[in-house]
């Protein structure tokens, strides 16, 4: 069929609108009318080369749409189902097998190969493949081709717009809250980086009980948001020293810290704001070969942890439903975040993101 797909074909210029074929839905593929997607500074980094990733390639991996129709294997979704693209992985090795499915041994290759495993893609012009499935979508267009595996059916509810995001950025940030670090409740926690994935942090702390919520971050109007979600303190890392004032805020440190902005110096400031036996996570796209520079002793002789956390530990055909029953309780209005752009807006979305305009932009693909 043919469709719409904003297509990346050089580093740092912008996307483009083009007319691109896609094909039928393979064996164990879905082929999703694609509603509206979110826009994740992943889809920035590798727009830029950060990671290689094969050009031309169609990026977009927080697609959500309706099933249109699935291949003869998939019975997992079927037409007309609302469905939220997560990212892919292959069911088969040994961290799919424990429901691991962001530490999968193939994760990059299902991911970022620009490709299927076997090397095609469901998408080409004039007979020229075109490289496609980045995250097992390609959902910066207006049809989709997904797997099964990365297929999550959704509430039919709640609007698909604002369900988009669920697919990589709120569900890492919460996640990681949830999932990997798994706060309790009364425990005191720091984000630094208050973006989409940082504020989605804060509101799975708050839904997790914790007592205090602390937000580091350097744009004003990001931290006004934070109070707004949760959080019990705000620090202007311009202004203030941040671990001073996380020590002057806990007395000892936090029990847990999230680093959300891949920054070597940010990194050590949220280890240094640990309190005894603290966990650090870590789950910012950082360019491969990037170094961390840490006390030794600070971290050994207090028992501090430091880890990595990839897509909030999550399995996402049962986070993200949890996530949007948490978010029909009004318990989690991951939407304050959102700002929605037209579909051919894509380059206004995507510059709003990466200079702080927007916290969470959406594009939302044409009706028809």
């Amino acid at each position: 069929m043919n469709i719409r797909a904003a297509v990346t074909r050089a580093k740092h210029a912008p996307m483009i609108l083009e007319a691109v074929d896609l094909e039928a839905p393979r064996p164990k593929e879905v082929l999703v009318r694609v509603v509206a997607t979110g826009i994740c500074h992943t889809d920035i980094a590798m727009r830029d080369q950060l990671f290689p990733v094969p050009q031309p390639i169609v990026l977009g991996h927080e697609g959500a749409g309706i099933v249109v129709s699935v291949g003869s294997a998939v019975d997992k979704v079927a037409p007309g189902d609302h469905v939220v693209m997560s990212f892919n992985s292959c069911g088969e090795c040994a961290n799919c097998h424990v429901a691991a499915p962001s530490y999968c041994h193939d994760f990059f290759g299902r991911n970022f190969a620009g490709a299927r495993p076997d090397g095609s893609s469901p998408l080409s012009q004039n007979g020229i493949p075109l490289h496609g499935n980045f995250f097992g979508q390609s959902s910066f267009a207006t049809f989709a081709i997904c797997h099964e595996r990365n297929a999550v059916k959704v509430s039919r509810d709640v609007p698909l717009e604002r369900l988009a995001p669920l697919g990589c950025g709120v569900q890492t940030g919460a996640g990681a809250v949830m999932n990997a670090l798994k706060i309790g409740a009364g425990q005191s926690f720091a984000v630094f980086g208050t973006g989409s994935v940082g504020l989605s942090a804060i509101l799975a702390a708050r839904v997790r009980g914790a007592g205090t919520i602390i937000a580091v971050d350097t744009v004003a109007a990001r931290l006004e948001l934070a109070s707004e979600l949760g959080a019990t303190h705000t620090i202007n890392a311009t202004t203030e020293r941040a671990v001073e004032r996380v020590m002057a805020v806990t007395g000892t440190g936090c029990d847990f810290t999230l680093d959300t902005t891949a920054r070597p110096d940010v990194i050590r400031s949220a280890v240094e704001s640990l309190t005894f036996r603290g966990t650090c996570g870590i789950l910012g796209a950082s360019t491969p070969g990037t170094e961390i520079t840490l006390d030794a002793m600070h971290l050994m002789t207090a028992g501090r942890h430091l880890r990595g956390i990839v897509e909030g530990d999550s399995t996402p055909d049962t986070f993200i439903p949890s996530l949007v029953d948490l978010y029909r309780q009004g318990r989690f209005p991951f939407d304050r975040m959102l700002t929605f752009y037209d579909f051919d807006k894509i380059n206004n979305a995507i510059d709003d993101a990466e200079h702080a305009r927007s916290v969470k932009a959406v594009v939302r693909m044409p009706s028809a």
